[in-house]
């Protein structure tokens, strides 16, 4: 179900707070059968998937329970073939990803799955480079998500690039949701590392950092916000996470860079200014701290969309 929901709310929550154009979002299955959840919910389908024409502008396969099935069925691996021919992006979540590979849509693409499954899309389909670490890969116009929750992380990647960042960051808000995590990232992401901070003034600060990247994050702005000083705060974030509030910053501003060198075209500068670095020199320098490679290395690594802005859904 989630695999599903996070692609349905993300879309409609970036609809609520200004997209334009704004998605339009139809369901098909095979048949126009109702889809039936793992968790016992019974979804209907818009339409029928035999019946659904292009041009689209983004394609997406959700996986689940029945992965196998679908993928060695020729209505739903045809069709899927058919309609990403007429598709502007393709994107899989999950084990959707057997079924792009079925029908051949990521032969010789580096792609991803749940980890669960990776193994298995490896064995069964050698044309593939399966690497099961990031929550999402991106391969020219073909996306991979590793599922469930990370569905959201594509989603917001998409609104993103089709938009602008203000609106991936306020749709992130709405979510209730850390910053959009950067794609290669899934298993050692500050968001994903350790437990949420229970101390309700460090989570506050976290709140505030993950969305006012350009802002004045010093010591003092920080301390300032919550009304405690500076020494306390660094008591409050060292006994909660470990690190220290500006090491915090250093660390969400960097990962922020990341994923707008991975979904966008943006020029580095700007992505420097956007993620509240002085400086390309100071995003470069962090960056090589962060993940031993510079901006435009990690950016070659991800080939990313050539486009940065976004067209008709």
């Amino acid at each position: 179900m989630l695999d599903i929901a996070c692609i349905l709310t993300s879309l409609d929550l970036a609809n609520a707070v200004g997209a334009l154009p704004p998605y339009a979002v139809r369901i098909a299955s095979a048949g126009r059968r109702p889809i039936a959840c793992r968790e016992g919910v019974l979804l209907p389908s818009h339409q029928s998937l035999q019946r659904t024409f292009g041009p689209l502008d983004t394609l997406i396969v959700s996986g689940g329970t029945g992965h196998h099935r679908a993928a060695a069925d020729p209505v739903i691996v045809g069709n899927v073939r058919r309609l990403a021919r007429e598709s502007r992006r393709v994107a899989s979540v999950c084990t959707g990803a057997f079924v792009l590979a079925a029908a051949g849509l990521l032969d010789g693409k580096r792609a991803t799955t749940h980890w669960e499954f990776a193994a298995d899309l490896s064995a069964r389909y050698p044309a593939v480079s399966v690497d099961p670490g990031p929550i999402f890969i991106r391969d020219g116009d073909i996306a991979t998500a590793a599922g469930v929750t990370s569905a959201m992380d594509l989603m917001l990647a998409f609104i993103q690039e089709d938009h602008n960042a203000e609106l991936g960051r306020e749709v992130a808000r709405r979510l209730v949701t850390y910053l959009q995590r950067p794609g290669n990232q899934a298993q050692i992401s500050m968001f994903t590392s350790a437990p949420p901070a229970e101390h309700g003034l460090v989570r506050e600060v976290e709140s505030h950092v993950s969305t006012n990247l350009a802002a004045d994050l010093t010591g003092d702005a920080l301390a300032g916000l919550v009304g405690v000083s500076q020494r306390h705060l660094t008591r409050l974030f060292l006994i909660e996470l470990g690190i220290t509030p500006a090491r915090y910053v250093r660390r969400a501003r960097v990962e922020a860079a990341a994923q707008l060198l991975a979904t966008t075209a943006l020029p580095v500068s700007c992505i420097a200014r956007r993620c509240g670095f002085g400086s390309t020199e100071a995003l470069r320098q962090a960056f090589v701290h962060r993940y031993g490679a510079t901006p435009s290395q990690h950016r070659a690594t991800q080939r990313p969309s050539s486009r940065a802005g976004g067209g008709g859904r």
